[in-house]
């Protein structure tokens, strides 16, 4: 159980109170604030584990609305962190309200520190508790399949199709942008079909000259052409009764576009300068990032090869189509970087987490896995900032709010403004396709400052 997190927070504007509180827990590093205000700031800095709240706070030390609003705005925060309400003699009944609402348990002033002291370290065991069952719940459904990190709906769906058609001896098509994984995707497939124990062999076709792409493939005997000095088996015969992946088939030179579907409608081969036939037992996967249907318009790309490859086709979405996906691959990224280059940051901050769910990554994956390593390297502090990533373009404007109130608002403001775009300001219309009362809408157009 990590028993890093040992913060608590006070919250109470009584200077006798934060003296006597600051020193009674032992082993929790304790930080201190005087009003809501304060206490947010407090929070997102340190992160407790465990708050202690006075509901009555200043500008309304006699209420209870500051105290609850804390209270919420710190649940909406964190969710898992837990808050125990400090009140009066005769408050109980904000006590089970503020309960209600979230709060871990309540307690009843005069302040016992040795009694108050059992309830924080309770407190901070199911704190640590509730941590331990969300990453291990994070862990398992961050990898459906091995080597593929993910928990965005579109990339679930992506593995049930990897789970469905692995078992099953046919082509497989990956389409998706540079970047994406379609090589993990296809490392996948061959893990969970007939032909795991086999070799799987991989072939970049856009990385070879295509002078040397057919000695690469279909091999050469000894004397073929000069300096082949010996003969030489090719990827397609080495990858025999394993799987053949051709990354980047897109790529393949017309010449020999030919000769492959030769070899996919009749198993065999013959290796260049050779006359024997040799029959081959592979399962083909082939990647692009191309257009084919563009390049069989254009007469690039043969149509009778497009089919043969494409028996099932599954489409890889870009990064910025997975939501979440992005924040559980720099994690990942982060851990192993942790252990590669023997850095000891804990995390990424607020303000990079934003970012990296307000970058766009053009470069997918790829991109992120550098930006990360990079980061990683360069961090001066405990954490990974913003500024470590340098992705340029985003403005801190575009960064997603991390609290859940701002994020909501945030929505439904843009909700209303591009109800109002579509209705041609007229707010009657605009109420109407929103589903909520003319004087709803007036609160609203109020509220976030919106002009007809």
């Amino acid at each position: 159980m990590d028993e890093t997190n040992r913060n608590i927070l006070v919250v109470d504007d009584s200077k006798g109170i934060q003296r006597q509180l600051r020193w009674a827990f032992e082993g929790f590093e304790v930080v201190v604030a005087g009003d809501r205000e304060e206490a947010l700031a407090q929070f997102r800095r340190t992160e407790p584990g465990v708050v202690l709240l006075d509901l009555g706070l200043p500008p309304d030390p006699g209420g209870v609305t500051e105290g609850l609003a804390a209270l919420q705005e710190i649940l909406s925060l964190a969710p898992e962190t837990r808050v125990i309400v400090i009140t009066g003699d005769n408050d109980r009944a904000n006590a089970v309200k503020a309960v209600g609402m979230g709060a871990y348990d309540f307690y009843q002033k005069p302040v016992d520190p040795e009694t108050l002291s059992m309830m924080v370290s309770r407190a901070h065991v199911v704190y640590q508790l509730e941590i331990e069952t969300r990453l291990n719940r994070l862990n398992q459904h961050s990898s459906p399949l091995e080597g593929i990190i993910a928990s965005s709906q579109v990339m679930m769906d992506v593995c049930r199709t990897v789970e469905r058609i692995a078992p099953v001896d046919v082509s497989a098509l990956l389409r998706g942008a540079s970047g994406t994984g379609k090589e993990r995707v296809a490392r996948a497939i061959h893990a969970l079909s007939p032909r795991r124990n086999e070799k799987l062999v991989a072939i970049n076709c856009a990385a070879i000259p295509g002078e040397l792409l057919e000695s690469e493939l279909f091999g050469y005997e000894k004397g073929a052409f000069t300096g082949a000095t010996q003969q030489t088996i090719g990827k397609i015969e080495y990858a025999h009764r394993g799987t053949l992946f051709l990354d980047e088939i897109g790529d393949l030179p017309l010449e020999l576009q030919a000769k492959l579907l030769r070899f996919l409608q009749e198993r065999v081969i013959e290796r260049v300068g050779g006359r024997d036939v040799i029959p081959v037992d592979v399962r083909i996967i082939c990647a692009t990032h191309q257009n084919l249907e563009k390049l069989m318009e254009a007469g690039e790309f043969r149509n009778d090869l497009y089919y043969r490859i494409s028996d099932v086709t599954v489409n890889i979405p870009p990064l910025c189509e997975r939501d979440g996906d992005a924040l559980v691959l720099a994690r990942a990224f982060l851990d192993r970087c942790n252990r590669e280059l023997r850095r000891g940051i804990k995390g990424f901050d607020q303000s990079a987490l934003g970012a990296i769910e307000a970058y766009d990554w053009p470069g997918n994956v790829r991109e992120l896995e550098s930006r990360v390593k990079r980061a990683a390297i360069m961090a001066d502090g405990s954490y990974i900032r913003a500024a470590d990533l340098q992705l340029d373009g985003v403005r801190p404007g575009e960064v997603m709010p991390l609290n859940l109130r701002v994020a909501r608002e945030d929505t439904d403001r843009k909700t209303v403004q591009r109800a109002l775009a579509l209705c041609d300001n007229n707010i009657s219309t605009a109420a109407n396709v929103l589903g909520i009362a003319r004087p709803t809408m007036y609160k609203l157009l109020d509220k976030y400052g919106l002009k007809v």
